[in-house]
């Protein structure tokens, strides 16, 4: 077997599939080395890392159908590709390389949200149920047809993180099932529904800019949908500032939340910081200013030396 993967998201599938024993990963394929951090250091991805630990060939290419993919892919043999956000398509005429072709485990309950960030769009949508799902890769983006689903219940305080850690682990035992299954000729896949298609491509780092004109509701789903990656931010002083999770405030039960305040106004008090939207306000969770780390939001508060009215944009 060869596997596809990139981010944390995609360890736990790997990790079970090289602690079991019907199964033998001969390479792995991931995103090119990046730089991160502060020290703008180079570093190898979360499952090329777990791949070396384990001394398996790890193939970094920019594009799955650069020169030499193809051949290596020939070289090893595979029976079955499985794929868990590589981040990148496996063209056309590395389909059917494998004996039993590519299986992907995409986040979400297909046809519902395909693209790249299906967990982030079900939040922001205000879903109340989201999943994961086996499909056979197909030249299509997300629409080959589905081998198996879970699904999960959306909790009133999730964020995309906290989802994908938990859907990365129940979703790789999915993945794993799907591979035996297909193996043993149990499994056939079955074509997507026409009805119920809808896309969640890449969140851009403008999308995630808190916009405090909407209403509450509207506006924690978007923060959590967006925490942590790309991460949802605000702008005060004209610096870019990031802010997590709100509560959206119920002011008649709620004595300390201002009953009436403007549209991206702050009311500040001695453990809370409330921000105006075109509805209820909201509390504000943790800050980070520019350079610094995540802080409860009445300490940022204090150190900025904050009064009621100040303004977010």
């Amino acid at each position: 077997m060869v596997f596809a993967g990139t981010p944390e998201v995609a360890v736990p599938s790997l990790r079970l599939l090289l602690d079991s024993p019907r199964h033998e990963i001969v390479g792995v394929i991931s995103r090119p080395d990046a730089v991160s951090g502060r020290g703008r250091k180079v570093v190898r991805s979360p499952v090329a890392e777990l791949a070396d630990q384990h001394d398996i060939e790890v193939l970094t290419p920019r594009r799955l159908g650069d020169p030499g993919v193809l051949d290596r892919l020939r070289d090893w043999r595979p029976d079955v590709g499985a794929v868990v956000a590589y981040g990148g398509l496996v063209p056309a005429g590395l389909l059917d390389l494998p004996a039993h072709g590519w299986i992907n485990l995409h986040f979400s309950v297909l046809p519902a949200w395909r693209g790249a960030a299906p967990v982030q769009a079900a939040i922001a949508a205000g879903d109340e149920v989201t999943g994961a799902s086996t499909f056979r890769l197909e030249e299509g983006l997300d629409t080959g047809p589905v081998f198996g689903v879970i699904t999960e219940t959306l909790r009133p305080d999730d964020t995309s993180g906290a989802v994908l850690e938990r859907l990365s682990v129940s979703g790789a035992q999915l993945l794993e099932q799907t591979i035996d299954g297909v193996a043993a000729g149990r499994l056939t896949p079955v074509a997507q529904s026409t009805a119920g298609v809808s896309h969640a491509p890449k969140v851009t780092v403008e999308e995630a800019r808190v916009r405090w004109e909407l209403p509450a509701h509207i506006i924690d789903r978007q923060i959590r949908a967006h925490t942590p990656a790309p991460g949802a931010w605000t702008t005060f002083a004209d610096q870019r500032v990031k802010v997590g999770p709100v509560v959206v405030v119920d002011t008649d039960s709620d004595p300390t939340a201002p009953a009436d305040l403007s549209i991206a106004t702050l009311a500040i008090t001695k453990r809370d910081v409330f921000v105006g939207t075109s509805s209820t306000p909201v509390r504000l969770g943790w800050v980070q200013p520019p350079g610094k780390k995540q802080m409860p939001a009445a300490d940022w508060a204090r150190g900025a030396r904050l009064t009621d009215g100040a303004e977010l944009a």
